[in-house]
């Protein structure tokens, strides 16, 4: 503002020397000329502090909004905090809530493990008292009928004949022996399991009526096929390959959907190439790789196959 104060205190000074030779209409109009003039020198300094403090005060707004923005920020950086926590909780919560969830499925299935292993145990027992009431039937069902009994003078009749008829004469009374059969009341498990220990043991005769035995007396129990396969084991192991084949080939035969037939066609290949008839042989071992290809015998099958080779 100090550059405008000298020009108004010249025109005052101009004012001042034409007063004393103007009229009072002349005097009036000079004197609003100069305030016109003294206005039109201060506008400019006016207009810069108005600007001025319309700045300042665009500045002092801009600073509260920039105020009100952190605070707002602030307000939000905690909400977001809270949100951030409460998810991790939930998260927590929920991991925890799968965790109790596959523990208890995985109790479940443990249980329910347990329960099929128990229930193929008693099915297993079930089989085993099945197949010694069958026994026991069989036992009763070949007890001899009871006899009368003698009178004074009378004496038994001989040996091998049936009661209440008489021998006829130069006869001896022998009659064919039966096929063999179990003892009566054993169980079918005792009875496999004294044939096999005969088997082991090398008594391969005793061995062999043992198991033909369990084959008459329990035809249907799930131990026929492995009793048939020990009797071609017996055979092979005593040398007697031609009586060998037939009991593997039976085998194969009367129980073609056991887990036994894989082996009996390997062995049946094995003692096809001890009576060197190593066509057959070959044909054994390859119908072990072919429909058992999975079976442990299907690679020594394989080495049947290699060994046979230019024969």
């Amino acid at each position: 503002m100090a550059p405008f104060l000298p020009c108004s205190c010249e025109i005052f000074r101009g004012v001042d020397f034409g007063l004393r030779n103007l009229t009072m209409k002349q005097m009036a109009w000079a004197v609003g000329a100069a305030l016109s003039l003294v206005l039109a020198g201060a506008s400019p300094a006016v207009a810069a502090d108005k600007v001025h403090q319309q700045l300042m005060a665009e500045i002092r707004m801009l600073q509260e909004q920039q105020q009100q923005l952190q605070q707002m920020l602030g307000g939000l950086a905690d909400t977001l905090k809270s949100v951030t926590s409460k998810l991790d909780d939930q998260t927590g919560a929920n991991r925890k809530a799968f965790a109790d969830q596959k523990l208890l499925i995985d109790n479940v299935a443990e249980g329910v493990r347990v329960l099929r292993e128990k229930a193929d145990d008693t099915n297993v027992r079930l089989s085993t008292v099945s197949q010694e009431l069958e026994a026991v039937r069989q036992a009763i069902t070949s007890m001899p009928a009871p006899t009368a009994p003698l009178g004074p003078g009378q004496s038994p009749p001989p040996a091998g004949t049936e009661p209440g008829s008489a021998a006829a004469p130069g006869t001896t009374g022998a009659v064919n022996a039966p096929p063999p059969s179990a003892p009566p009341l054993i169980s079918p498990q005792r009875l496999f399991d004294n044939a096999y220990s005969d088997y082991m043991a090398g008594q391969y005769d005793i061995a062999i009526n043992g198991f033909n035995a369990f084959i008459s007396s329990f035809p249907r129990s799930d131990k026929a096929d492995d009793a048939q396969l020990n009797i071609g084991n017996a055979l092979y192991s005593a040398g007697k390959y031609r009586e060998a084949v037939d009991a593997f080939q039976k085998v194969i035969a009367n129980y073609p959907q056991a887990d036994s037939v894989a082996i009996a066609n390997y062995k049946l290949g094995l003692t096809y190439e001890a009576l060197k008839q190593y066509d057959l042989a070959r044909k054994a071992f390859e119908t072990v790789v072919q429909k058992y290809p999975t079976a442990y015998e299907a690679i020594l099958a394989k080495q049947g196959l290699d060994r046979l080779k230019g024969k």
